[in-house]
């Protein structure tokens, strides 16, 4: 129960510190349970969406549900994507990579990613019926953290000095990944019974995860922090664009 609260505590605005005691170690399994956070982001996000949508059109609320998403995680991976953007767009060896990632001003690149995630996901989700939009962001929260904390698996941590945080994510055993698999899979059998065909854009978060970790590894040989906020958004609405083309592609037959 502790290291559920650490990862609430640690990628949500929830205060869950204030009625659990949790030791400094428990931080370190926080990523296993990052996609069990997703089901309670995704999920608000998605009520605030579908509830909103009831009462008036789908652009207002979309936006006000991802507003309220940012007020519950804080913005934090956001923040990691700003970071990412900057770091990778700006820096030309690993050095200047992790130092552009560790400054906490936003720059060109940061400002860029932001605006073309924004206006993607809000432009996708758009497209889509108020029960399917729903329960695709739903599905996705927690299987878009589900892949992107796999890089904690796959890759080593790339500052040498530790994380900027001072939380190192230890390795999974296969009992957490087991734990990993099914908190990220799980939401996934719902978007199944909605729409089956949809599950065929699970695809498009997969093989982004994967072409960033070849990124990461050959440019600072590792991961960070920002680098698993990051990965985090792009799977996700690279999960919703491959749900939005394959809708539009089954609507032809």
């Amino acid at each position: 129960m502790k290291h559920i609260a650490a990862a609430f505590t640690l990628f949500t605005r929830i205060p869950v510190w204030k009625w659990v005691n949790i030791p400094a170690s428990a931080y370190s399994t926080t990523v296993v349970f990052w996609p069990l956070t997703g089901w309670v982001t995704g999920g608000f996000t998605a009520l605030v969406m579908y509830s909103l949508a009831t009462l008036m059109p789908m652009f207002p609320a979309v936006v006000t549900s991802l507003l309220f998403k940012l007020l519950l995680t804080g913005a934090l991976h956001e923040d990691g994507l700003a970071d990412f953007c900057d770091g990778f767009g700006g820096g030309r060896d690993k050095e200047s990579i992790l130092r552009i990632m560790k400054d906490s001003h936003i720059g060109t690149y940061g400002v860029i990613g932001l605006i073309c995630y924004f206006l993607l996901i809000v432009g996708l989700l758009t497209s889509l019926p108020p029960v399917l939009a729903a329960t695709v962001i739903f599905s996705a929260d927690p299987f878009s953290k589900l892949c992107a904390s796999q890089l904690t698996n796959s890759l080593p941590y790339a500052r040498p000095e530790g994380a900027k945080n001072k939380i190192s994510y230890a390795r999974m055993s296969w009992r957490q990944i087991i734990l990993n698999l099914t908190f990220g899979i799980l939401p996934v059998t719902l978007l199944g019974v909605i729409m089956p065909c949809a599950l065929s854009g699970l695809l498009f978060p997969l093989l982004s995860c994967y072409a960033l970790s070849l990124l990461m590894k050959r440019r600072i040989g590792g991961y960070t922090g920002d680098c698993c906020g990051a990965t985090y958004l792009i799977c996700e609405v690279s999960m919703i664009f491959g749900i939005v083309l394959i809708n539009g592609i089954c609507a032809l037959f």
